[in-house]
C-alpha cells in the first residue's frame, strides 16, 4: 500500500474576477480538472519509483492575451496549468497523448487524455503537455477563451474557481 502524501498549491495570476467571465460546461470542464489532477496523483503515487519524495500538485490560473496571426485581432484567455513531480510523460507516447488508448498506466482505459482534448476544443480552447525543466514530472495545460464582460456578481468565474477547489478536496489522497 502506498502512503505518500500529496500537498496541492493553487494560485492565481493576473486574474480580476470582475472582469473575468468564462462560459463553460461545469461539469465538462470538471471532468477535464478531475482527470488531469487523477493522472498526476497516479503518477506520482506510482510504487514502482524509487522516490519516496512526497508529491506535490501545483494548479496555476492564470490570464493572457495573444494576437491572431491571422487577422491580429487581440484573445484573451484563461490558462490552467496543472503541475506534478511525478514520474513525467513517457517518450513512447507523448507523440500520441491526446488521442484514443495512449496509456502507460495499467489502471484506466487511455481515453481521458483523448476525451478531454474534445472538451477543451469543444469549448474553443487548447490542450497541451510537457515534461517538466527539472526532469521531475510534466505539466499539463489547457486553455479558455473569454468573455470580456464587466460584471458586478461574477458567477462564472466564481463556479470554475469553486470548481478547482473542489476537485482538490476531492482527490485528496
Amino acid at each position: 500500500e502506498n502512503n505518500r502524501a500529496i500537498k496541492f498549491d493553487l494560485q492565481f495570476k493576473n486574474i480580476d474576477p470582475n472582469l473575468v467571465v468564462v462560459v463553460v460546461d461545469q461539469n465538462r470542464i470538471s471532468q477535464v480538472i478531475s482527470n488531469l489532477i487523477n493522472n498526476s496523483i497516479k503518477f506520482i503515487s506510482n510504487e514502482d519509483r524509487n522516490e519516496y519524495a512526497d508529491g506535490l500538485i501545483s494548479i496555476s490560473v492564470e490570464k493572457i492575451r495573444t494576437v491572431d496571426g491571422n487577422n491580429n485581432n487581440t484573445n484573451t484567455e484563461v490558462i490552467i496549468n496543472i503541475k506534478d513531480n511525478g514520474e513525467g510523460i513517457d517518450s513512447e507516447i507523448y507523440p500520441r497523448l491526446f488521442t484514443k488508448f495512449a496509456s502507460k498506466s495499467f489502471q484506466g482505459t487511455g481515453l481521458g487524455l483523448f476525451i478531454s482534448k474534445n472538451i477543451i476544443e469543444a469549448h474553443g480552447g487548447r490542450i497541451w503537455a510537457k515534461n517538466n525543466e527539472d526532469g521531475k514530472g510534466a505539466t499539463f495545460s489547457f486553455s479558455l477563451p473569454l468573455v470580456k464582460q464587466h460584471l458586478e456578481n461574477s458567477f462564472l468565474w466564481l463556479k470554475l474557481q469553486s470548481n478547482l477547489i473542489e476537485n482538490m478536496d476531492n482527490n485528496i489522497i
